[in-house]
């Protein structure tokens, strides 16, 4: 199958899918050949807008579909597992837009799918995949820092937009699902371990969500993270990870581009690491290409997603008990 190109088809016209296009066009193993709407006049104007040839109605048949191979499923958090296990089922590999799931037991069931069908999904945490994520996780793994015992994040922009669904209970809303989930994922990699107990706290916003999050994770071998993230304050995003012999400094670790620095502490100065990167999105495409067509394990494991789902469910219960919850 290597000589394959593989066709995509997007599951809705979502904002999102504007930074897909891009990479799927220029992507020499992948093509973008169909959009689906929930009406067949909005799907044909999005599909003229961005040069699609084809237009599905429906998102049914776009799933039925002979001439798609990958489903992207950028629909509300809230529909990710459906649409994800309706895709598998009817025989499609799937990039599903982070979170994958909003509970252990919809993740379950899309590892079922997966099982079952013998499908690819992913889920499209795009940071995973650029240089930069690689080389802050090969520094902490050659020991570079020394013994990691810190890490710190942040994640948080204004969203007061009525109506928008990240503020929309019903359909998985919420700034730890939309963006806490970064540093929390940036976390457990750099760590290579799953928190074992974590503390939460949030403030919850008038349609119930939380508009802000601040989250303690402490994991295997006296190491503990701190993050926080939210709706309500200007925007903000770094990542810290402190050691014993150095600190890392990552000013864009969720959305790096072709063109970074990260700032390596250590033996009283300040080293300046500058990282050539690639266009964001790009990765996580042909990590499918390379786990469709070459047979390679995505970058992005499902037990992996598990795990940062897990976490999320841990610290909601906490902000909710007050306590700390063990995982």
């Amino acid at each position: 199958m290597a000589d394959k190109i593989l066709r995509w088809g997007l599951l809705s016209t979502a904002n999102i899918n504007r930074s897909l296009i891009p990479p799927l066009k220029a992507s020499k193993r992948n093509r973008l050949v169909a959009v689906a709407s929930r009406s067949q006049a909005a799907a044909e104007k999005y599909a003229h807008e961005w040069k699609i040839p084809r237009a599905f109605g429906s998102y049914d048949a776009l799933l039925n579909s002979r001439d798609v191979d990958v489903i992207y499923n950028p629909l509300p958090n809230g529909l990710h597992a459906e649409w994800t296990i309706k895709a598998l089922q009817a025989g499609k590999h799937v990039l599903c837009e982070k979170p994958m799931a909003l509970s252990l037991a919809e993740m379950d069931a899309i590892q079922n799918a997966s099982r079952q069908t013998g499908r690819v999904v992913a889920e499209a945490f795009m940071y995973r995949h650029h240089p930069q994520t690689l080389k802050v996780k090969e520094m902490v793994a050659d020991g570079s820092l020394g013994k990691l015992q810190m890490i710190k994040g942040s994640f948080t922009f204004m969203l007061d937009r009525e109506g928008d669904v990240r503020l929309d209970k019903g359909l998985g809303g919420g700034s730890i699902w939309d963006v806490g989930c970064y540093p929390i994922s940036f976390a457990r990699l750099v760590t290579g371990a799953e928190p074992l107990e974590v503390f939460g706290w949030q403030i919850t916003g008038q349609t119930g969500i939380d508009m802000s999050f601040i989250g303690q994770m402490r994991f295997p071998d006296d190491v503990h993270a701190q993050f926080d993230c939210g709706f309500a304050s200007t925007f903000h995003s770094f990542m810290e990870i402190v050691g014993t012999q150095g600190t890392l400094n990552i000013p864009v670790p969720f959305k790096p581009g072709k063109k970074e620095k990260i700032y390596f502490t250590h033996d009283n100065k300040t080293e300046k690491l500058e990282i050539k990167g690639r266009e964001l999105y790009i990765g996580e495409v042909e990590d499918m290409a390379d786990a469709i067509l070459l047979g390679q394990p995505p970058r992005m494991s499902l037990d992996d997603s598990r795990g940062n789902a897990a976490a999320i469910l841990a610290l909601l219960a906490s902000a909710q008990s007050g306590k700390p919850v063990a995982i």
